[in-house]
């Protein structure tokens, strides 16, 4: 199950009485004045160097893929998040275990010198394998697979039954193996290297490069997927406070001292007062134990995404802890909402999620308004130069697997439906695009609606990228 679902809620209002006594460009213009011309609270770029403007992708499941991130930058948007890595899945090194169809992981590395800063965003059940996950993400995998299997597992032979009976696979579907053997001899291969297990070693050891690993480790806490036997995961965890606690803890230790960790949430698990309670307690324990920022959704977990966020929620939360870095989500479709959701709020910055998907000039537009521009809708060549650059860095992803042209056609499709919402012939442009099955008929499609005066259909030589 993924963090998103196909009964979610059509584009609608949040729940935030007044809303329309908030004049979103009025907003956008004093951040302007206060902040500089980006608008955002400068102890966003201090936290990640280029955040400089109080909107961000989300990490969209199926979706923020290093293509579309860089899309995304590339119109403006500041800061970006991956969508959910399972831990089982980063410490596989592939797919993770068959009952989790999270995110791929080579859909989640960074993209290079362009896509930063980039949070890498972590969800799972078990505080060892969070920690060890974690670590991998933000050393990139240097120690090698087995050697993060063994920070997480050596200690505890139970959770690596576990592991075990919940086929763990490496990537082509091999079925990962450590038996005892195997754990002796690796333990007795590291003793000489039990220092490199302490974070002083880590930072002198492993440097920062922002064009290889992750400015910030994202904790979630917030997405609606199943229970797996039993086991909290995402937004479950706010069921269980002294859970997501040793969670948040065991990240916080594992990573590096300089790599800043955040943490998503929802507003609760439902509406009882319990629940309330448990959302204190969590918000208040990453704080203290120094995490960066909380991106709260203003929905429940049981809400999923079904049903109004409660902007209210987000306005009395940040109005009790004025002194805290508060992002906010939910129901952000269009500009206007970055501006009155932060006006309405006082959240520092606001996380676009579905809003974005076949959008990225949204974040163009977010600019436009911070600079006292009236935001401008894409004009039929800038939408077909989005569309093409963004097939060009898909397939720069997927060329390198069999059929990778015919996997970037079919997996464009979902963008493109989104993308069709902004010409003037929508429905034919989206009808024709779900048809779509190879990179000739994808700009076969792109000739036809998109540029009527060019002559020739011929297809771009893609592999010159």
């Amino acid at each position: 199950m993924s963090c998103t679902t196909n009964n979610a809620t059509p584009p609608s209002p949040a729940i935030a009485p007044g809303i329309e006594a908030i004049d979103a460009r009025r907003v956008a213009e004093e951040l302007a004045r206060w902040y500089g011309p980006g608008g955002a609270d400068p102890r966003l770029a201090q936290v990640a160097p280029g955040f400089d403007a109080p909107f961000f992708q989300a990490g969209l499941a199926g979706y923020s893929d290093a293509a579309m991130r860089i899309v995304a930058r590339r119109h403006g948007c500041p800061f970006c998040v991956t969508e959910a890595l399972l831990d089982r899945t980063l410490l596989a090194g592939g797919r993770g275990f068959t009952k989790a169809d999270l995110g791929e992981l080579h859909d989640n590395i960074p993209g290079g010198p362009e896509d930063h800063p980039l949070a890498g965003q972590i969800m799972g059940s078990h505080p060892k394998e969070m920690a060890a996950a974690a670590l991998k993400m933000t050393e990139q995998g240097r120690r090698g697979d087995k050697q993060y299997r063994l920070l997480a597992y050596k200690d505890d032979p139970e959770l690596w039954a576990e592991v075990v009976e919940s086929h763990l696979r490496n990537p082509g579907g091999e079925q990962v193996t450590c038996g005892d053997d195997l754990l002796d001899e690796s333990i007795e291969e590291l003793a000489d290297e039990s220092a490199s297990l302490s974070p002083a070693f880590l930072d002198a050891s492993v440097p920062r490069c922002l064009d290889a690993s992750f400015q910030v480790i994202d904790v979630n806490l917030a997405c609606p997927v199943k229970k797996i036997k039993n086991k909290s995961r995402g937004g479950h965890w706010l069921t269980d406070p002294a859970g997501a606690i040793r969670i948040l803890e065991a990240v916080r230790e594992a990573v590096p001292a300089s790599i800043p960790c955040s943490v998503k949430m929802r507003r609760a698990f439902d509406d009882t007062p319990e629940m309330a309670e448990n959302f204190e307690t969590i918000f208040d324990a990453a704080y203290r134990m120094g995490y960066c920022w909380a991106t709260v959704h203003a929905r429940t977990v049981e809400q999923k995404y079904i049903g109004p966020s409660k902007w209210t929620f987000l306005r009395d939360l940040v109005a009790r802890h004025p002194e805290r870095i508060v992002f906010g989500s939910g129901d952000v479709w269009r500009v206007e909402d970055i501006f009155a959701m932060i006006g309405y709020t006082g959240v520092h910055a606001v996380s676009v999620a579905r809003g974005c998907i076949g959008n990225p000039w949204i974040f163009r537009q977010a600019r436009q308004m911070l600079a006292g521009q009236a935001p401008t809708a894409p004009t039929i060549t800038e939408q077909r130069a989005a569309l093409e650059e963004h097939f060009r860095l898909s397939l720069a992803v997927t060329r390198r697997f069999r059929k990778g042209e015919e996997q970037t056609s079919k997996m464009m499709r979902k963008f493109a439906i989104k993308f069709a919402a902004h010409h003037p012939r929508g429905d034919e442009v989206r009808k024709r695009m779900i048809e779509v099955k190879r990179a000739s008929e994808w700009f076969g499609v792109l000739d036809e609606y998109y540029d009527a005066n060019r002559a020739s259909h011929t297809v771009p030589d893609l592999r010159a990228d």
